[in-house]
């Protein structure tokens, strides 16, 4: 049970022994004579005051919290009611704010509202200029400031957003600060560019499905904003060139492939071998126009893994008109799918597990049954036949033949979705980054969407256009037309 429902009961507890002492004392018989009548009622009144007393300590120590308002606006977010339930170290937040600021004063009830979810969370609000002293000696220097401190750490977050707080604590109680490495040297999304560009339905000048497969894509956006997620909950990003290094480094938590656009060296899929033997963990996400080369091939086998050839076209569920932009509403229960909602991958990849010694692996989402295959071939696009659903991003774990420790691995056929012009919208973010949060065995520790600036949008598959269709024009106005023709007939008789 939540901390509001056992202060909640404890409050009708206390408020229905109060009444039960009220109803008591109303019948309570009352000696006639004079001294027996005097001490009697100094006992009844010292009894009330004690009890009335006890009640109120009772009620402070199980302050109950209740948000009226429809927004929810007088109380923390899930994520940080999350990340705060599951703490499992002592942080002490100390919140400085502006008496004057309606802003600041919020921040504060919510961040008090906050300690109340955990004895672990130690929270103390201080007016910045009644208590300068104290700002100077923590070295705060503007109001709205929470002061985060634990295990000997300490940290500053400047917000009067919860969710950021929770992030705040999040970094604050990390033992170790785990390193996502990304891969250089073939063309893949940098890290550094945080450049990004819009769609226009209908211009075909720019696509991401078979027609653009050939079109390199780096000099107009990049995975900027993945990184920035991920260094906002406490990872460190780097890149690594494989191709002049001698491995994989060994502080990489996890490997990152985006998008690589020309192939690997041996030298390069020797180094990804030994790097999942050793026990490490990759994201490798491939879009159409990578080549896998037969050794690849073989590797990613041995996990437990087979990258298709052509583009998954899904005429039943895509994004807005475009049908090589596969949007998933369905996942497989997994730890990375977890709460996920609808994705889409622009120009995807069929990607399927297969039958490995000491891996498993499970397909993560699929397309549609509607789905088909296009290839491009010498004579243009061909459509292959059958219809019927396909794999796009397969997770697996196991040992490799010869390995000295188990491997994580994701495998997804597209890598334009976590690029900066898709990695916002939807769930793109939550897929990543679950597939992050699994690969470095984190699944199970709370998560709050990092904050990303994109314009508020409503996305929706063709499926579900069809149905608001089908309400809003066709049943709507039949239901009115209908009754209008009902009292109509019912008049004339």
């Amino acid at each position: 049970m939540t901390p509001d429902v056992l202060n909640g009961a404890a409050f009708v507890a206390v408020m229905a022994a109060l009444a039960l002492l009220l109803a008591a004392g109303l019948r309570a018989p009352l000696p006639r004579g004079g001294a027996g009548r005097v001490a009697t009622r100094v006992a009844l009144v010292l009894g009330a005051a004690i009890a009335v007393i006890l009640a109120n300590v009772a009620l402070y120590r199980h302050d109950a919290h209740v948000d009226l308002t429809r927004e929810g606006a007088f109380t923390p977010s899930a994520d940080a009611r999350r990340v705060v339930s599951a703490l499992a170290s002592d942080v002490a937040l100390t919140y400085f704010y502006q008496k004057q600021d309606p802003a600041g004063r919020a921040a504060r009830t919510l961040v008090e509202i906050m300690g109340r979810g955990n004895p672990r969370l130690h929270v103390r609000t201080v007016d910045a200029d009644q208590q300068p002293g104290l700002a100077a000696r923590l070295g705060v220097r503007a109001y709205n400031v929470a002061v985060l401190e634990s295990g000997g750490r300490t940290l500053q977050v400047l917000s009067t957003q919860d969710r950021d707080i929770a992030l705040g604590i999040l970094r604050v109680t990390r033992a170790s600060v785990k390193t996502i490495c990304f891969a250089a040297g073939h063309g893949e999304y940098d890290i550094d560019n945080f450049e990004y560009h819009t769609h226009f339905e209908g211009v075909h000048g720019h696509s991401h499905g078979a027609e653009g497969a050939a079109v390199v894509l780096m000099e107009q956006h990049g995975a900027g904003r993945l990184r920035r997620a991920l260094e906002a909950i406490g990872l460190a990003t780097r890149k690594v060139t494989l191709a002049t290094t001698a491995g994989v480094p060994g502080e990489c938590a996890a490997l990152v492939e985006s998008g690589p656009r020309t192939r690997y060296t041996p030298h390069e899929t020797e180094a990804l071998a030994a790097y999942l033997g050793g026990g490490g963990a990759a994201l490798l996400l491939y879009d159409l126009d990578f080549a896998i080369e037969p050794s690849l091939a073989t590797l990613l086998a041995t996990a437990g893994v087979r990258v298709g050839e052509g583009a998954v076209v899904d005429p039943l569920d895509h994004y807005f008109t475009d049908e090589q932009m596969v949007a998933i509403t369905r996942y497989t229960a997994h730890p990375i799918t977890r709460g996920t909602a609808l994705s889409f991958y622009p120009g995807v990849r069929p990607v399927e597990p297969v039958g490995a010694s000491g891996v498993m692996a499970v397909a993560l989402f699929s397309s549609s049954p509607e789905s088909r295959l296009r290839l491009l071939g010498e004579r243009g696009d061909t459509e292959r036949a059958p219809r019927g659903p396909h794999p796009l991003a397969v997770a697996a774990e196991g040992m490799l033949p010869g390995g000295r420790a188990a491997f994580r691995l994701v495998v997804v056929g597209d890598a334009d979705f976590v690029s900066n012009s898709f990695f916002p919208y939807m769930s793109n973010s939550d897929v990543v980054m679950a597939m992050l949060a699994w690969l470095v065995r984190e699944e199970r520790a709370p998560t709050v969407k990092p904050p990303v600036e994109v314009l508020p949008t409503v996305t929706l598959t063709r499926r579900q256009v069809q149905w608001i269709f089908m309400l809003t024009v066709v049943v709507m106005p039949g239901l009115v037309i209908g009754a209008g023709a009902w009292v109509w007939w019912r008049r004339r008789r």
